[in-house]
């Protein structure tokens, strides 16, 4: 409940993503419903070695030119 109230009052969510996204329910979860809430969601790739995909995320390099686009279009 008080993740889903935190989703709600945001602009947007930033995610980090690893190959341990693929498993973390939890994650899932908070992706799930930041999609429920239509919130705008930027994945970012937690590691330079680690390219994982989430079906569904746009995921980015971190550049703070990337953030600073995503923070702009909120």
């Amino acid at each position: 409940t008080r993740v889903r109230t935190r989703i709600r009052r945001s602009d947007g969510i930033i995610v980090l993503v690893s190959k341990n996204s693929l498993t973390s329910s939890g994650q899932q979860w908070e992706i799930s419903c930041a999609k429920e809430e239509k919130k705008k969601i930027l994945g970012v790739w937690a590691y330079t070695d680690d390219r994982t995909n989430i079906d569904g995320l746009i995921t980015k390099v971190w550049t703070w030119p990337n953030i600073t686009s995503f923070i702009n279009s909120l």
